[in-house]
């Protein structure tokens, strides 16, 4: 038997290691596996270009819980060791690795964000376990099994063992704190967490089947009552694992049904199906395997992220996938498996890092692409999912340029009519008819069809086209347009009447005369409360509307920018009253009748409730002031 110190020069490392090395403790399970994983694969390899005589099979990788003894058991039928290897392998490669892991980390690792570090896994062990074991043999012909104990401080002994097969067992013998990992329930969560897709076979006890070989024999009796036999149970390892997912495969081996099942497998709890797939497979300049999927979208941007899941070689890592996919990207699901990440550094360091970069930019890429091509291949199709898909496709153009330049190909600008056009057909549908005095062409947009109904009908008399623009970033996305696009503007048909919105060169002639205007004018802002509306005397076609609200584009945008997170964080408008236009069509038959009335009495009252009927339209009306509405109505009507 040996017995020695492992060479430490950071003080009390093992403390570290358990503070510091991740930052859960139910990490270690996954890199015990990991090992476990490289120790089979790497067999496999060598047995299959003939530098290994071991019998490779089926081999798996076994967990056990001891709860009497408070013991963990992971087996593996992978290279396994010698004595030689463990004390290089063990005592010096990987403890000093996690030394100098530590001594550079130990002051910030706390806050850094450390994602993992693969190549540590076997001292997260350590983080857990108050004694670790390892009985190993290796698959070298003639070599004899070695056993190692280590009870957490830098003293180890290692010793000859009797196991006769190869393979690696390491035995945590759990501390006080941590018995939660002797919980079958727990484990069991973990193992779906972090190994369900581990590329070796996974056992984690027995459990009870309907035996496929056996037909329950249905017998008669005298009477012609049937009876079956009761299904016949086998008992058969309890693998938690597929081995082989989805992403692993090529795209032409895969059919709608596969990626149907992948993702019911990724998302039990999800009834409802995805409308596509994107699946990834690149293998330079880096590596890259996954697919991505969306799902029906709702407007709320923030509820939808982290359900991506990230991978390294099929170990399970994180579902915070933020610096690796594009932010906007971040709301679809699905899996991305890189060997290329780096998972041993912080997040800043991540974002920074040239290889994730690349990726980035070949999932936006790639994404892009495949929309293009599902709009070119079913028009009509796409045109149904556009809803449930557009507030991914809005925030990439607003936030990744390469995005924002594929995205003309396929983004569609729905109307209130439910039209769909691409922006080239829109500027060919509206240019004569939407085109100002000035020469610059007006896109006309509703946000909310119901609320804004009676401006889409004023707009709709004049042949223009209305868009129905509803996301909650749609703001933002306007201000990029009219940004990159050449002497245009868009304005909500509620900002202003439509003959302002359209500025043409005709024009229409007030029936009042200077001083009729100048009289409405004073008894107008007498009435008017000035805090919340400004007036604006118009001459309009006599049958529209005697008084309109509206809101100034302006400041409506840039509030509603800020609301979704814009306006370069200066709450500018924020904290200013909401202000409204009231728009009042001197040609108006209620506008003369104002006028001629003698009493001022009455004059306030029509003008209140002229006021009152236009805020109600825009649901405006609420509270103490609608209750005085609906009693003056009714007074009114006897």
């Amino acid at each position: 038997m040996t017995k020695g110190n492992i060479n430490v020069s950071v003080e009390n490392i093992f403390p570290l290691i358990k503070k510091f090395l991740y930052s859960d403790h139910e990490i270690f399970l996954r890199e015990l596996i990991s090992n476990g994983t490289d120790a089979t694969l790497k067999l496999k390899h060598l047995t299959s270009i003939g530098e290994s005589k071991a019998e490779y099979g089926n081999p798996v990788i076994e967990v056990k819980i001891d709860k009497e003894g408070k013991k963990l058991h992971i087996i593996d039928q992978g290279l396994g060791m010698t004595a030689d290897e463990v004390e290089k392998y063990i005592n010096q490669v990987a403890f000093s690795g996690a030394e100098e892991f530590l001594d550079k980390y130990k002051d910030s690792a706390k806050d850094s964000g450390i994602i993992g570090h693969f190549g540590l896994g076997f001292y997260s062990a350590f983080m857990v376990a108050e004694k670790v074991e390892i009985i190993t043999k290796s698959h070298k012909e003639g070599t004899e099994a070695a056993h190692w104990t280590c009870d957490g401080s830098p003293k180890f002994t290692l010793e000859a063992a009797d196991k006769t097969d190869r393979g690696t067992e390491i035995i945590l013998h759990i501390a006080e704190d941590s018995t939660e990992f002797l919980e079958e329930a727990r484990i069991s969560t973990l193992l779906n967490k972090y190994n369900k897709f581990m590329p070796v076979s996974i056992k984690f006890g027995t459990k009870e089947i309907n035996d496929p070989e056996h037909t329950p024999a249905t017998i008669k009796d005298e009477e012609g009552k049937e009876t079956t036999e009761p299904q016949k149970k086998i008992t058969v390892d309890n693998i938690i694992n597929n081995p082989n997912p989805a992403w692993t495969k090529q795209p032409a081996d895969l059919k709608d049904e596969d990626y149907s099942g992948f993702y019911r497998e990724l998302y039990p709890s999800q009834f409802e199906e995805p409308l596509f797939n994107i699946h990834l497979n690149v293998d330079y300049p880096f590596n890259l395997t996954g697919i991505l999927y969306f799902p029906k979208m709702s407007n709320d941007i923030q509820i939808q992220k982290d359900k991506i899941q990230l991978y390294q070689n099929q170990v399970y890592v994180t579902d915070n996938v933020e610096g690796i996919v594009p932010e906007f990207l971040t709301m679809l699901r699905g899996v991305i498996d890189s060997p290329d990440i780096p998972l041993n550094v912080s997040r800043s360091y991540l974002q920074a890092d040239g290889a994730v970069k690349k990726i980035s930019s070949y999932i936006t890429r790639k994404v892009a692409d495949k929309l293009k091509s599902l709009f070119n291949a079913n028009r009509e199709d796409f045109e149904t999912k556009w809803n449930d898909i557009k507030i991914v496709i809005e925030y990439g153009m607003l936030s990744e340029e390469k995005f924002f330049e594929k995205s003309e190909a396929f983004t569609l600008y729905p109307t209130v009519d439910g039209k769909y056009f691409t922006y080239d057909e829109l500027f060919n549908k509206i240019k004569a008819n939407q085109t100002d005095k000035d020469g610059k062409l007006v896109i006309l947009y509703a946000s909310d069809k119901d609320a804004q109904h009676s401006y889409i009908e004023s707009a709709k008399a004049k042949d223009y086209e209305v868009l129905l623009l509803d996301s909650p970033i749609v703001s933002h996305l306007i201000q990029k347009l009219e940004s990159t696009k050449e002497n245009i503007t868009f304005a909500r048909v509620d900002g202003d009447h439509i003959n302002n919105l359209i500025k043409k060169d005709e024009t229409t002639i007030s029936k009042l005369n200077e001083d009729q205007t100048k009289a409405l004018d004073e008894l107008l802002k007498g009435i008017i409360p000035s805090e919340k509306f400004t007036v604006q005397l118009e001459a309009m076609d006599s049958n529209e509307s005697p008084f309109t609200i509206t809101q100034p584009e302006f400041m409506r945008r840039m509030k509603e920018m800020q609301a979704s997170g814009g306006g370069g964080g200066m709450n500018m408008f924020g904290n200013m009253p909401e202000m409204y236009n009231l728009v009042i069509n001197t040609n108006s038959k209620l506008v003369g009748e104002i006028l001629d009335t003698e009493t001022a009495e009455k004059q306030e009252l029509l003008i209140t409730q002229g006021l009152d009927l236009a805020r109600l339209s825009q649901g405006l009306l609420k509270g103490e002031e609608l209750t005085n509405f609906i009693k003056r109505s009714y007074e009114m009507i006897k």
